[in-house]
C-alpha cells in the first residue's frame, strides 16, 4: 500500500468511505443527494467535500443548464479515491487514468440524468435510514453488480449450490437492486427508472426476464418502476394488465407539478394470486410497504 493512501485513510472517517465506495459502484452523486444521505445539514455536507476535494480523493463538475447557467456541483472520485476503495476491498490496483476515464465517462454519458435519477431513488431510502433508527438500507447495487453470475444465489449454510443457478448471468438489467429493512419488515426489490422515453410494451417486456430470474434463483422480489407522470403511472398499469402479468410489480412517480414525492407506490391492478396484496408476499391483513 502506497504513502499517500496510508496517509490519507488516516483522515477518513466510516461516513467518508461510504460516499467513496458509492461513487466508485454508482459514478456521480450531487451535493444534495449526499448531504440527505449522509449528513445532518447541506452546510455539513459542503465543508466536507471540500476537504475530500483538498485532500484529491473525490473531484467534481458542474453541468450547464440548457437554458443558462449550471447545475450544482457533481462528485465522483479521483485517482486517489479510487486507490483507497481498492485497497479497502482488496482488490487490483487501478489503473493510473481511471479515475480521468471515469470522469470523461460520466460528464459525456447523455443519460447521465436518468443516473442521478437513480441515485437520486437510492439516497433518498439512505436518507430516510438515516432519520430512522429501525431502518437500514442494507444493499444498494448498480446495473453491473446485478448481471453478475449468481449474483441473486443465497444459501444457507452447508446446503449445496446449483451449478447452473450459480453460473446464470441474469439477461435483464435492472437500474438498481436494493434491500431495505425497518420495523415493518425487510423488503427486496428491483429498480426500473423511467424517463417516459421508451415505449411501454418495453417496461412491460422487461418483466419476462424477472420471472426468469425468480424461477432460478428462488427470489420473487418485485419491481418498482418509478415513472415521469400519473399519466404514464397509470397507462403501465393498463399494459400489466392487459398483459396478464403474473410477476410482483408496483409504480411510484417521480415527478408531480409540486416537485418530487417521496418513493410511496400503488400497486398494479390485476394479480394472478388474487389472495395477496397486488401480488407481494403480503397479506391484506398486513398492508406492504409499497401501499403504506
Amino acid at each position: 500500500m502506497t504513502e499517500p493512501i496510508l496517509r490519507v485513510q488516516s483522515a477518513l472517517t466510516g461516513r467518508d468511505l461510504i460516499l467513496l465506495g458509492w461513487l466508485a459502484d454508482h459514478g456521480v452523486l450531487t451535493t444534495e443527494q449526499i448531504a440527505a444521505a449522509l449528513f445532518p445539514s447541506v452546510n455539513f455536507a459542503q465543508r466536507r467535500l471540500r476537504a475530500l476535494l483538498a485532500w484529491r480523493v473525490v473531484d467534481r463538475f458542474r453541468p450547464q443548464r440548457p437554458d443558462g447557467g449550471s447545475w450544482p456541483y457533481h462528485w465522483l472520485l479521483a485517482q486517489l479515491g479510487a486507490d483507497v476503495i481498492a485497497a479497502q476491498r482488496g482488490e487490483p490496483v487501478p489503473r493510473r487514468d481511471a479515475a480521468r476515464q471515469r470522469r470523461w465517462q460520466l460528464t459525456n454519458r447523455a443519460n447521465l440524468p436518468h443516473l442521478l435519477g437513480v441515485n437520486d431513488f437510492f439516497t433518498r431510502l439512505a436518507a430516510h435510514a438515516r432519520a430512522h433508527p429501525d431502518a437500514q438500507l442494507q444493499r444498494w447495487w448498480p446495473p453491473a453488480r446485478c448481471q453478475q453470475p449468481g449474483a441473486f444465489i443465497t444459501t444457507a449454510a452447508g446446503e449445496r449450490v446449483n451449478a447452473t443457478a450459480l453460473a446464470y448471468r441474469p439477461s435483464v438489467r435492472p437500474d438498481g437492486h436494493g434491500i431495505l429493512t425497518d420495523r415493518h419488515g425487510t423488503t427486496a426489490f428491483f429498480l426500473e427508472y423511467d424517463t417516459g422515453t421508451e415505449p411501454l410494451t418495453r417496461l412491460v417486456d422487461k418483466m419476462d426476464g424477472y420471472h426468469r430470474l425468480a424461477r432460478v434463483t428462488g427470489n420473487l422480489w418485485p419491481v418498482l418502476f418509478w415513472l415521469p407522470s400519473t399519466a404514464r403511472e397509470r397507462h403501465l398499469h393498463e399494459a400489466l394488465s392487459d398483459a396478464h402479468i403474473g410477476y410482483p410489480a408496483a409504480t411510484a412517480v417521480h415527478h408531480r407539478p409540486d416537485g418530487p414525492r417521496p418513493p410511496a407506490a400503488s400497486h398494479r391492478r390485476r394479480t394472478t394470486r388474487p389472495d395477496r396484496c397486488g401480488g407481494c408476499t403480503t397479506t391484506p391483513a398486513r398492508r406492504c410497504r409499497w401501499q403504506r
